[in-house]
Formats: structure tokens, sequence, C-alpha cells
């Protein structure tokens, strides 16, 4: 298959056809490139909020209920251009306020298939600014997306850090990391956090980033970024665990050819054997014992 991740920049949007545009020019785009599977990045949703005006784009609190507000109709238009075109879509994700879940936003992602169907992954750990500054909230479980392109499993940004989530999906052949850093240094945060899950599990992460200058909104304001594929540096990838990468801070997809046979390959006949060996750690993980080497 073909995977497209996106270095997406956010716009002001007048009308609502502004953004049906723009959507459907980026999907088309990365669909005649012949991609299969197309990965939006985190908060690329926030842009929603300028259709309700600067003033309310401008208010992190109006900002997160004006997003919410239009997520569905977000939804409706992902999933016409997945069955137009024939595609798997990791929509970009936004704050979206869940009764069921309590009286705050979580900030969710949402994955369409081509024959209509549906789901969604919630951030499991904020930021500092998210839980801070914004009110955002940890969000339902971790889930795997079984689908036609084989097993999805989805780490939302900060979440790609944390390994014993990796380790939970371990069962996931691809690894989604929708992302939205403001500087070079939380860019690569995610990026060593999606290349260091891809090793463990020996699996490929795909990894896309919002760009561009966003002032009309505190919490996406600056973002520095770009697509990214990676898998485990062994048989049968490429040496440096890259399988493409786009131009930082430019925006447009950057397209991987990624064969999951080769994720089963490696996984049953690697030159080391990661993801099987992961187990080997329990009882060794404890309390370390210590070691004087200094003078008294």
């Amino acid at each position: 298959m073909t995977v497209a991740a996106a270095a997406y920049p956010m716009d002001i949007l007048p009308d609502w056809g502004a953004y049906e545009t723009k959507l459907s020019y980026w999907v088309a785009d990365a669909a005649g490139a012949g991609a299969d599977l197309l990965v939006f990045p985190e908060y690329g949703a926030m842009e929603l909020a300028t259709l309700g005006g600067l003033r309310v784009a401008g208010d992190l609190e109006a900002s997160l209920r004006a997003v919410s507000d239009r997520v569905p109709e977000a939804d409706a238009l992902h999933a016409r251009l997945a069955a137009e075109h024939g595609v798997h879509i990791l929509a970009a994700s936004g704050p979206v306020f869940d009764p069921g879940l309590g009286p705050r936003p979580v900030n969710r992602a949402r994955l369409f298939s081509p024959d209509g169907q549906a789901g969604h992954q919630d951030k499991q750990i904020m930021t500092r600014f998210e839980r801070e500054d914004w009110g955002i909230a940890s969000g339902g479980p971790l889930h795997i997306f079984d689908t036609a392109l084989g097993r999805i499993g989805i780490l939302i940004c900060y979440d790609a850090e944390y390994p014993l989530f990796g380790r939970a999906l371990k069962d996931s052949e691809l690894l989604l990391v929708p992302s939205c850093t403001e500087a070079r240094a939380g860019y690569s945060r995610v990026r060593i956090g999606a290349m260091a899950r891809a090793l463990e599990n020996q699996c490929v992460a795909v990894m896309a980033s919002t760009v561009g200058a966003a002032a009309w909104n505190e919490a996406v304001d600056f973002n520095c970024g770009m697509g990214g594929v990676f898998g485990p540096p062994d048989t049968g990838f490429p040496p440096n665990g890259i399988l493409a990468e786009g131009r930082l801070d430019q925006p447009g997809w950057a397209y991987a050819s990624v064969d999951l046979d080769r994720v089963g390959r490696v996984r049953r006949d690697g030159v080391v054997l990661n993801r099987t060996h992961w187990e080997e750690q329990s009882g060794r993980d404890g309390p370390p014992v210590e070691v004087r080497l200094k003078p008294d």
C-alpha cells in the first residue's frame, strides 16, 4: 500500500465551502498519487473555529465549542471523500465534547474507511498546555482498528512518547501518530517517540504534523514539523528506519510504500526480536541494586 503523511497548514476559513474545497483538494491530491491511507495531524481541525469569526477562534474556551460543534459536518465530509476516492482517512484531531466522558472536551481523531465505516481514538495523556491552560481531558481507551489495510493503532502526539501505550498496541501493524508541535524540540520529541514505538513493536509508524502560523489561536499559534513514515531499522527496512520524510515546515504530503508482509517477516526473523523479547524485562525491571563508586 501507499501511505501519505501530511504536513498541514491551518487557514482562516471564510465559510464552510472554503473548508470543503481545501480538504477535497488535499484528499484528491494524495489519492491521485496512489495513496491508500491518508494521515492528517493533531489539532488540524482547529481551523474550523475560524468559521465562527476571529473573536471566537481567538478565545481558548470558545474555540473548543466552536470546533466540537463542527466536527459532525467535518466527519460527514471525510466519510464522503473516503468513499469517493476509495481511501482510508485519519481526520485531523480536534476537541470534542462527549457527554459520556465528562464535562470537558477530549482530543479526538477519527478514522474513516472507504466503505462508510468509522471509528475514533482519544488522546490519553495531556501536555501541560492542554491540562493547565486549555482544560482538555483524557478520553476513552486505546483501540486497535481491524481494517482492509491491516491492523491500525493510533497514538496522538504526546501519547507516542509513552512505551506502555505502544506495547498495548503491539498487535497493530500500522501505528498512526498525528501531532501538533510548536517548536523543533517538540517535533523531535514526538518523532523520536514514533520511531521508538516502531522499533519496539517492529511495525510502521506514520507521523503527520501541523505546520505554519495560526496566530488567531494561542493553542496552535506556531507549528513546526513534517510528515514521516518510520519502520524498525532491521531486515526489509531502511538502515535508518526512515521510509519517507517531507521537508521541515513545508506543507504537503510525504509518501511511502508499505508492505505489511515485511512487518510479519521482521517480527518472525529480524536480526533482533524486540517485540518478542519484550516480556524478558519482567522481573528485571525492579529497583536497581545501588553500587557506591565514590569516596566516603
